[in-house]
């Protein structure tokens, strides 16, 4: 077995081993289904429709359906958790309209960007290895679990563990809306800038861009913790494991697939021209500012 396969299939062991450790936590004292754990069996087909996507995927060496297998898997899981528990109360109703409504926009994002492209440049090399393919939709597989654990963890719980649509609940749909609102708008901005032919090789510096380099990740991150906050009063023991949720997001788009690998090509774009210098200097990373920068727009 080559060096490249052998690191792939450590990953995929290593995903699939994490998922069954998350599930085994989250799922203590929830509700069950002929026994076994409804948020279990959510992790379960996390996985599960990742591979069943997969294997028609490697066979046509296609990358096309995987953005959208993701958001997908958070819809059709979310709503099998809601179905599966006994009487969904209002903070359950409230989490799965929270996870879906930011999973379908999301997905018909991506969904349109890739069939406006084609491809996606960072699945050239791998997608032609059916071993390295395999890792991403695992690992797409354990994104989706661990981000939507607070929800699925909290629709889960058993009704003796369900509290009252309290205060928590109010801030937290509050931050969720606020983060949708960001991310949205920001998502949109570029758009629109890209699609300006007199924007062609130029880099976007304006609206919510102009008080963050990252606005639409800011509002992502936003949008999961408000999750969190309104699903974190039904908690009980290992089922805290379901705040790796909001902390998985904020590693993710700042230390992993996020921010670095898009300022990195930004870097290698425009690096030492003085207007994207400036723009570095004067706008924070992911958090925005408050007041606008005075910088000459491109």
């Amino acid at each position: 077995m080559s060096s490249q396969n052998r690191s792939a299939l450590i990953t995929v062991i290593v995903g699939l081993v994490i998922g069954a450790l998350v599930a085994l936590a989250g799922s203590q004292g929830g509700a069950t289904v002929g026994g076994v754990p409804v948020f279990a069996l959510a992790v379960a087909a996390a996985f599960l429709v990742q591979v069943i996507v997969f294997i028609p995927s490697a066979i046509a060496r296609t990358e096309r359906f995987f953005d959208a297998t993701g958001s997908a898997t958070f819809i059709l899981v979310t709503l099998g958790v809601v179905l599966l528990s006994p009487s969904p109360d209002a903070r359950s109703v409230a989490l799965a309209v929270m996870v879906i409504a930011w999973a379908a926009r999301l997905g018909s994002f991506l969904f349109v960007r890739i069939h406006r492209s084609g491809s996606d440049d960072r699945f050239d090399e791998i997608k032609v290895h059916p071993l390295s393919f395999l890792r991403v939709w695992i690992m797409q597989g354990l994104w989706v679990s661990i981000t939507a654990a607070a929800a699925w963890i909290a629709i889960a719980s058993a009704p003796a563990d369900r509290a009252a649509f309290d205060v928590f609940a109010g801030i937290g749909i509050a931050l969720w809306v606020i983060g949708m609102a960001i991310e949205v708008i920001a998502d949109l901005q570029k758009t629109a800038f890209k699609a300006d032919p007199a924007n062609r090789g130029r880099f976007i510096q304006s609206g919510l861009w102009s008080r963050s380099r990252h606005p639409n990740y800011f509002g992502e991150i936003l949008a999961w913790v408000g999750v969190a906050v309104v699903a974190a009063p039904v908690f009980d023991g290992w089922q805290w494991i379901g705040l790796l949720s909001p902390i998985f997001v904020v590693l993710l788009l700042t230390r992993v697939s996020g921010v670095p690998l898009l300022e990195k090509k930004a870097d290698k774009r425009w690096g030492g021209e003085a207007d994207y210098e400036a723009y570095k200097t004067a706008t924070p990373v992911l958090v925005p500012r408050l007041t606008r920068p005075k910088l000459a727009v491109r």
